[in-house]
This record gives structure tokens, sequence and C-alpha cells, in this order.
């Protein structure tokens, strides 16, 4: 074999070595510290619910539902039957 070809080989096969060991390492390592530091989630805390804004609901009529209800069946092409609007949010 050719020296050049010869020597390219022992280079790629050590720097293959190398980067197998490392990851090896890592994950070793990312072993031990999810054993020695485990994460705990934060407690949800109930004030996301409070942070959203109520809707005013004196503004919304029975013929404005009736109207987003088949704007929304014409637009999803299902009828009105198939979906209840439970909640809208003026903005």
């Amino acid at each position: 074999m050719d020296s050049t070809l010869l020597t390219s080989l022992i280079v790629s096969c050590i720097a293959i070595s190398v980067i197998f060991i490392v990851l090896v390492i890592l994950i070793y390592t990312i072993k031990l510290l999810v054993h020695l530091i485990p994460y705990v989630q934060p407690p949800a805390s109930k004030a996301t619910n409070k942070a959203l804004p109520q809707p005013a609901l004196a503004n919304v009529t029975p013929a404005i539902v009736a109207a987003i209800t088949a704007a929304m069946a014409v637009h999803l092409r299902k009828s009105p039957q198939e979906f209840h609007i439970t909640q809208i949010n003026p903005k």
C-alpha cells in the first residue's frame, strides 16, 4: 500500500476513536449528573388562569354567536351541529 493512503487511514481511525471516546464520556457524565442533580418540575401556579382577561359577555348576543357559528361552518366545511362555540374573546 502507498504510505500516504496508510497514513490517512490511521489518522481517520484515530479521529473516529477520539470522537467516540468523547461521546461515551459525555453520555456517562450526563447520566451521573442526572442521578446527582435530579430535575424537579416547579409546581404550576394558579395565577395563570387569573392572568387571562375575562370576556365581556354583555356584548355577545345570540345573533353574534349564530353568525360566528355559520362563518366557522362555512370555513371548516362542516355542519354547524358538529361543533359548539364555548368562548368568544373580542380583541
